[in-house]
């Protein structure tokens, strides 16, 4: 495992450890991962094929965290690094990837403002659920040094928390997601984590985020929104 940009961070950088997310670097939380949140990494590997993943495919894998998507493309493509801030949730991943017996999966500790990629360019990047944890400013020049990783014709694809409702209607579709977690955060997504999601992280409108991504240097292939408006999927091509 390496840690990328260390020696070169500017004092006004953001602290990407220090926004990962309290659960993120919770020991308990990073055990129970993969039991309460199932990435569906074999269905969106088939989707990256269609969209030219191949066996020759560099793919760079940011917030990786426990490497779902990470360990599932290992055998599609011929190198996958899986970026993650938090050490805990590397240390998950390198169990698994010792244990599946995997030699193409780098591991490197940084983030979307401090990974630094180098040699090939990435044929597809792959970010699902992590760009929630960067503030707007932030998040437009992540984008921007996503879209510099990608070489001619790359491809991000890019899960988050996005909402796509109204103004009118937050308070209402907030109310009604958070709602929707149980009483014990052991056995699924509760109430409490949701509610400090929406309090503390950085989640916004897609009619905020979907200009920034096309200012990057994107061009939006496709947009998909959850029924309840709170999540979106993209697939973005560089421009």
């Amino acid at each position: 495992m390496s840690e990328s940009g260390a020696a070169a961070r500017p004092g006004w950088l953001l602290d990407e450890t220090a926004s990962a997310g309290r659960e993120n670097l919770d020991v308990g939380h990073v055990s129970r991962y993969d039991a309460k949140e199932d990435a569906g990494a074999a269905e969106e590997v088939r989707l990256c094929q269609t969209l030219g993943l191949g066996n020759g495919s560099t793919v760079v894998d940011l917030g990786a965290g426990t490497g779902q998507f990470a360990i599932a493309v290992a055998s599609a493509c011929a190198k996958v690094i899986a970026v993650d801030v938090s050490p805990v949730m590397l240390s998950r991943l390198q169990a698994k990837v010792s244990a599946a017996g995997l030699t193409n999966i780098e591991l490197v500790r940084a983030g979307f403002l401090s990974y630094e990629h180098e040699g090939k360019p990435a044929d597809l990047i792959y970010s699902r659920y992590a760009l929630h944890h960067l503030p707007g400013f932030w998040k437009a020049l992540a984008l921007r040094r996503m879209r510099r990783m990608l070489g001619d014709g790359g491809v991000l694809r890019l899960w988050d928390v996005v909402y796509s409702f109204e103004l009118d209607e937050a308070e209402e579709r907030l109310e009604a997601w958070c709602a929707s977690g149980g009483l014990d955060a052991a056995r699924g997504w509760s109430r409490t984590e949701l509610e400090e999601h929406v309090r503390e992280e950085h989640s916004t409108f897609s009619w905020l985020l979907e200009p920034a991504i096309e200012r990057a240097g994107f061009q939006i292939e496709q947009a998909d929104y959850s029924e309840d408006r709170i999540f979106a999927r993209y697939v973005l091509r560089g421009a």
